[in-house]
């Protein structure tokens, strides 16, 4: 990991530091004084003739009344994801415009993290898939098996699709509480790549079904965004297509055969204990798992409704087959003010004092008590490690 510091030209570093001080009306022989240095030694970090030490940047910074972050800085963090959602009516719920919002700030303020701390994010994206005449679902089966290759996932379940998205795929993939009508937001923009916003009150497996939907919406029409809620009509060419691009991402249909043959061997009916153990092997909801075998003849349609009709399927049968509901690893952090991983790169930004405690809340959105307890838990963490060993890279 570089810092702006090593990264930037000595000459464009004194240059900036010229500015500042010339903002802050001070001669070069005041603000030399007034940070304990030697004008000739100032004059020389002015000239990007001597490499400037972070201590001596900081006692410059304070005396010029900014911070190391504008110093550093290469430009400004301008992401604007709202414009991507003007489909926005005046007349739509506000909880919509607010998840828009909450959605634009979190990558702007992960993205600014970055920058600040020299964090560069090279990632090759998988080709686009535009959606061609035809059978839609047909070739939403082939994206995602495709995808899957790319991937190189095979058919196998998949366990933790948040860390297979971020890790594998380069999306910003966000948790946070949401109204219960939005399931999730897609937007993509060519500076931070794909970004996914995921409703943490929704439950686990529904929370992985919006996300493959969402994933269909980038291999298709990446540069369209997606607001996904309980209004979304199938209709819609690229909503099927996305939908069945998502229940083929996590339910490839070889796979779904070969493991309902295992379960149901000897069986001469559909029950709630095949569907169960279905569905928690796939990682789905019990509907999308049952609408799945229905996409591929394994059982007759509106066997779902049946269910429903006839009591539906509840957690209560499912502790009872499994013995426990799924864990839910993503819950921890919806309920953390921001993500872990923020969460630390906000911790580093601050031990490195490239921005100020206000500058810091006012970007996460925090006030600064909800700051200053974020930090000293993870300062208590950072503690420990202490003589470990250094990285290299």
């Amino acid at each position: 990991m570089i810092s702006p510091l090593e990264s930037l030209p000595l000459e464009d570093i004194g240059e900036r530091l010229r500015l500042a001080r010339d903002s802050a009306k001070l001669t070069q022989a005041a603000a030399a004084t007034a940070a304990g240095m030697a004008r000739t030694t100032l004059v020389a970090i002015e000239k990007g003739q001597r490499r400037l030490r972070l201590d001596e940047l900081q006692t410059l910074t304070s005396v010029y009344g900014t911070t190391i972050n504008e110093v550093l800085r290469r430009e400004p963090v301008q992401i604007n994801l709202l414009a991507q959602f003007r489909k926005i009516s005046a007349s739509e719920d506000a909880s919509v415009e607010h998840a828009v919002r909450l959605l634009n700030d979190l990558v702007r303020a992960e993205v600014e993290l970055e920058q600040l701390l020299g964090i560069s994010r090279s990632i090759a994206y998988p080709p686009e898939t535009p959606i061609l005449p035809g059978n839609v679902r047909l070739q939403a089966e082939q994206d995602a098996f495709d995808l899957r290759q790319w991937l190189g996932i095979g058919l196998n379940p998949i366990s933790d699709i948040i860390s297979l998205l971020e890790l594998q795929l380069g999306a910003r993939v966000y948790v946070r509480r949401l109204p219960s009508s939005i399931s999730g937001l897609f937007a993509f923009d060519d500076a931070v790549g794909p970004c996914i916003l995921l409703n943490a009150n929704h439950r686990r497996d529904l929370r992985a079904n919006t996300a493959a939907h969402e994933t269909g919406h980038f291999m298709s029409t990446r540069r369209f965004a997606d607001i996904l809620d309980d209004g979304t009509s199938e209709t819609v060419r690229e909503e099927r297509y996305a939908n069945a691009f998502g229940r083929a991402f996590l339910m490839p249909a070889r796979a779904v055969k070969q493991k309902f043959q295992d379960i149901t061997v000897g069986a001469s009916s559909l029950s709630r204990r095949h569907i169960i153990v279905l569905a928690n092997y796939f990682g789905v909801s019990r509907e999308a798992l049952v609408r799945r075998l229905e996409d591929l003849g394994l059982i007759k349609r509106d066997s779902w409704d049946w269910f429903v009709e006839n009591g539906g399927i509840t957690d209560e049968q499912v502790i009872q087959v499994l013995g426990a509901l799924p864990k839910d690893e993503h819950k921890d952090d919806a309920d953390r003010p921001i993500s872990l991983r923020m969460s630390m790169m906000a911790d580093e930004v601050w031990r490195r004092e490239l921005l100020s405690e206000g500058q810091l809340a006012r970007l996460l959105r925090l006030d600064r008590l909800e700051l200053r307890d974020l930090l000293d838990g993870l300062g208590n963490e950072g503690s420990e490690a202490d003589g470990a060993p250094k990285l290299l890279v």
